[in-house]
């Protein structure tokens, strides 16, 4: 408050209304393989539906990894996925090389390591590349209409006039000659394959241009089921030709010049120009030939915009669009383009180039599977708590090396997300009578850093696979976590989410395994949490250890979750005190901020007693000096029920239960 010179009220106000914040704990993680999608990158995904129109549906080389990841989100709606990349992986390109881009920053900023930026351009590529690493891009194809002339042209006169049939080609011919004013050997260059054309036949037949040969054009017919035969009537020689361009029909009309440029210049510059992305091998959308994006009236000026003021330059309107592509190269032919001041410039014409840049199927785009290092680096994304909400991360079927890179390159390092991890399949998928043996002594549990962050179960469910129709095993990690969304849904975080309660296993159909007594006994003495079928109850994760090793508090999963919960809370609101003085009102003010959260806690169960210190003991004149705060809180957190002692006593008929005592 300053000082005031002169009589006079002055208002103000103190906010003391602060309480500790809420925070998530139902947020999962994942790295997995995916035919498509972004790479290197944190994508949120909230459904499986979501799953697959980001990164496809599970095959062969990633069922395991992919439907940990769904069969989470049958539990949830807040899973993160990163698709790791690696150096042999490839984006689909027109022509060239095939290069590697990870994802959209990685086009307009590139890597860090020299890849990149693409937003300006790259040679030796040809026009387009796939929005998505891996052969999943090489079913695209991308026709480009960048004039009237090559929307439609019409070719008419005599005998030695350019554009025009070139003798009496009969009925059924799948060939026909064009002349190209008396100059032999490149009639067909007025056309490109794909292109429509029109003979002016009675019945208005059309046909569809498959392939070009000099002066001869071969064709089949269009417009009908049957495509079978080529024309329908003779031709006389000099018949007149009209040609479209392939996806005419699919345009109200040719591009012309853009309203920008009109309003500009008053010139017609021909700048506008239509695209059409095309799934050609069906692979993306089932259906060969389907139909995927249609960009009507971009243009090729840098500077364009729509009349609503959105960027309208073609490169940048795809960048900003496109599900499938970026831009990377001007076309061969199109001098000019990407200029930013249309002047009188006129745009050329492109049809019949011969050099495709019409049409053009991408291709050359590489799949790779991730190795452990590609798949640790993916894992480290998550490492950043400041940067990413995350609570539960899963390693769905990783080999142990990257679970046991979470775990202390991620867990340990964040110290507010738990690592869920399941045995490798070959322990417990047809490995009947020796599966305690293989977990605990020759796979890979003592591999692990035994941390109160992580939690192990002990198998692999039967599940039906839907998009391939079949049945397959997969990893319960995914599950496992599950079971704390549940908690956290039905009670609190700090509840155990083991038992028929919470603990309820989704979408199985059978265990690969379900441990006996004995084998829990042996398993739970190692922090192995037993998944088991329960007659009429169905599945049920029956444990709720950490991996921590040691005797302690910390060696259950709700005690460690709980910790969580108050260590992540509390400091998200301690951040208020940052930069006030210490001193009596500061830490009356902390005080008064923790303790209601903390009987809170206490009033739904999850803590015993607490007690919180913060004053002069702990925040001495050093301490003080050294610009710290200081606050000791002390708890003691409720403890689930791990073992039930139930002793029945028979009695004689005449005794009185006031006789027995206890």
């Amino acid at each position: 408050m300053g000082f005031q010179v002169s009589p006079g009220v002055q208002v103000t106000e103190k906010d003391l209304t602060n309480v500790v914040p809420a925070v998530a704990t139902s947020i999962s993680g994942i790295v997995m393989a995916a035919q498509k999608g972004p790479c290197d990158q944190i994508t949120a995904i909230a459904s499986e539906e979501e799953l697959v129109q980001i990164f496809g549906e599970p095959n062969a080389d990633n069922y395991g990894d992919w439907f940990a990841a769904a069969n989470f989100l049958g539990y949830a709606n807040s899973l993160r996925v990163v698709r790791p990349s690696t150096s042999t992986m490839k984006n689909a390109v027109s022509s060239g090389t095939a290069i590697l881009i990870k994802n959209n920053d990685h086009y307009r900023e590139g890597d860090g390591s020299g890849a990149g930026p693409y937003d300006g351009g790259e040679a030796n590529v040809g026009q387009w590349a796939a929005r998505t690493a891996g052969a999943y891009g090489n079913s695209l194809k991308v026709s480009m209409c960048p004039s009237a002339d090559d929307f439609e042209q019409t070719f008419s006169g005599n005998t030695g006039t350019t554009g025009v049939v070139n003798g009496t080609p009969a009925a059924g011919s799948t060939t026909v000659e064009i002349d190209n004013g008396g100059s032999s050997g490149n009639g067909g260059a007025l056309f490109a394959v794909g292109d429509v054309v029109h003979f002016f036949e009675a019945d208005g037949s059309e046909y569809k241009v498959t392939g070009i040969s000099g002066d001869t054009i071969t064709i089949e017919r269009f417009g009908t089921a049957n495509t079978a035969g080529g024309l329908r009537s003779a031709l006389a020689d000099a018949t007149n030709v009209r040609r479209r361009w392939e996806y005419y029909d699919q345009f109200d009309g040719a591009p012309g010049t853009s309203d920008y440029v009109k309003d500009r210049t008053g010139v017609d510059t021909a700048d506008e120009m239509h695209i059409i992305i095309i799934d050609e091998d069906g692979v993306i959308s089932g259906t060969p030939g389907e139909i995927l994006e249609k960009w009507t009236g971009l243009s090729k000026l840098k500077d364009a915009r729509t009349a609503q003021g959105a960027a309208n330059y073609y490169a940048d309107a795809i960048y900003n669009g496109s599900s499938y592509i970026y831009w990377m190269d001007h076309p061969t032919n199109g001098s000019n383009w990407g200029t930013s001041s249309a002047g009188g410039t006129t745009f050329d014409v492109l049809v019949g180039s011969g050099d495709g840049d019409v049409s053009t199927s991408l291709g050359s785009g590489v799949d790779a599977s991730p190795a452990t290092a590609d798949l640790q680096a993916g894992y480290g994304l998550f490492a950043n708590d400041e940067l990413v909400d995350v609570s539960l991360i899963l390693t769905s079927a990783h080999a142990t090396a990257v679970g046991d890179y979470v775990i202390d390159n991620v867990a340990e390092i964040r110290k507010d997300a738990m690592v869920f991890i399941s045995p490798q399949r070959s322990a417990v998928v047809n490995n009947e009578g020796s599966e305690t043996t293989s977990i605990i002594t020759t796979s890979d549990l003592n591999a692990y850093t035994r941390s109160s962050y992580a939690v192990y179960d002990s198998g692999w469910k039967y599940m039906y696979d839907k998009y391939n129709d079949r049945y397959v095993y997969i990893p319960l990690n995914g599950d496992v976590a599950g079971t704390c969304v549940v908690t956290d849904k039905s009670d609190d975080p700090w509840f155990s989410p083991g038992g028929l309660n919470r603990g309820q296993i989704k979408n199985a159909i059978k265990l690969a395994w379900s441990p006996n007594k004995s084998q829990r006994d042996t398993l739970y003495t190692k922090g192995v949490n037993p998944v088991i079928s329960t007659p009429g109850s169905g599945i049920v994760l029956f444990g709720d250890k950490t991996m921590l090793d040691t005797p302690s508090a910390f060696n259950r999963i709700n005690v460690r979750r709980l910790f969580i919960v108050l260590e992540k809370a509390i400091a998200t609101a301690a951040k208020f005190q940052l930069f006030e003085f210490n001193d009596a009102f500061t830490r009356a003010q902390f005080t008064a901020l923790v303790e209601p959260f903390l009987r809170d806690v206490q009033g739904r169960r999850g803590i015993y007693d607490f007690r919180v210190v913060c004053d002069e003991t702990n925040n001495t004149a050093a301490v003080i000096d050294a610009n710290e705060f200081r606050a000791d809180i002390f708890v003691k957190p409720a403890k689930s029920i791990n073992f039930i002692t139930l002793t029945f006593v028979a009695t004689r008929s005449g005794i009185s239960f006031e006789e027995l005592g206890g």
